[in-house]
């Protein structure tokens, strides 16, 4: 078996473009003691890819050059010489961008148990996406019944989950999203009440008319000029989730722009970042709510799915642009 690999070739700078990446071929090998062989099936796409592809000061060390591009990533056990797992069992996983991942049992995130729901949404809705969608609302953003919750990116798949889960917990969701087919979705698909077009829209005016008694929670995908925006109209006690920062493609130097700092003062808000990974002992309590609420057609997903390993190279700047339609996935 020869596995394939989409590895970061050349060190980009801001987001990664289809030069920054190769496509190689080596041999599988045979797992040793305590070690699982996976066939991979699904290769995520996520906006922190980004990051781990350039040499800036993160959460997490760069991807070394010449090493796949690192992953979230679903699959089958081939073959495995550890205990917790068993030929058959579906695996995620941080395991990059390749066809087969020989490693560690230790080092498997989970055994995927969703098997009634499609395996694809262990990447999204039941990974990384919707986790992170549901501790930044509930626990970072403290969102209560009756909030006004705005949201960035809000046709994504951690900006729809954002607002699906803060109108299950009675909150007035207002959706921030680019053009016409992405604000549908906000009210048609995601039960947004209101739904903002930044790209044909001033969006201050927008939210002064969608949220007469200003945001109470802010989930920021973003940053730049839409976050500034939204700062003008903070309520009391608002709280705010720095979850992403799409909006700026280069962090070194520093951009210059507004202050925040009378905003948060006058409104006496809170503004937070967030990782996932501060709550990775409590992802299965989120992952099994989550799932009951798909199951009970509570909340619903939407998928972008690209063929093959050779679309890999030029989805991180895909997803950058804001040409998917749903959590880009990369069937293998």
């Amino acid at each position: 078996m020869q596995n394939t690999q989409v590895i970061l070739a050349r060190r980009p700078v801001g987001v990664p473009q289809p030069e920054h990446f190769d496509i190689t071929r080596t041999p599988v090998p045979d797992p040793a003691e305590g070690e699982v062989l996976i066939r991979i099936t699904h290769w995520s796409v996520d906006p922190a890819q980004r990051g781990w592809a350039n040499n800036v000061p993160n959460y997490s060390p760069p991807v070394a050059l010449g090493d796949p591009m690192r992953a979230f990533a679903v699959g089958d056990v081939l073959a495995s010489r550890h205990a917790g797992y068993a030929e058959g069992d579906v695996v995620e996983g941080l395991f990059g961008w390749q066809t087969h991942a020989c490693l560690s049992g230790d080092a498997i995130a989970r055994k995927v148990t969703e098997t009634d729901l499609p395996r694809s949404y262990a990447l999204g809705i039941l990974g990384l996406n919707g986790t992170t969608a549901y501790f930044g609302l509930r626990e970072t953003c403290a969102a209560r019944a009756g909030d006004t919750v705005v949201v960035s990116t809000a046709a994504g798949a951690v900006g729809s989950a954002v607002g699906q889960i803060a109108r299950l917990m009675g909150c007035r969701t207002v959706g921030i999203a680019g053009g016409p087919e992405k604000t549908a979705l906000c009210t048609q698909a995601f039960g947004y009440d209101a739904a903002i077009d930044y790209k044909a829209q001033d969006v201050g005016a927008a939210l002064a008319d969608a949220c007469p008694d200003g945001v109470d929670c802010y989930f920021d995908n973003t940053c730049g000029p839409i976050s500034d925006a939204v700062m003008g109209h903070l309520a009391q006690g608002a709280r705010i989730t720095i979850c992403g920062t799409a909006a700026i493609t280069e962090w070194d130097p520093i951009p210059s722009g507004p202050r925040v700092h009378r905003q948060l003062l006058v409104a006496r808000a809170r503004m937070q970042g967030f990782l996932i990974f501060d709550y990775r002992d409590r992802l299965a309590e989120a992952r099994a709510a989550l799932a009951d609420w798909l199951r009970a057609g509570q909340i619903t997903t939407r998928e972008h799915i690209l063929k093959g390993p050779e679309a890999a190279p030029g989805a991180i700047s895909m997803l950058y642009r804001g040409e998917n339609t749903g959590k880009l996935l990369i069937a293998v």
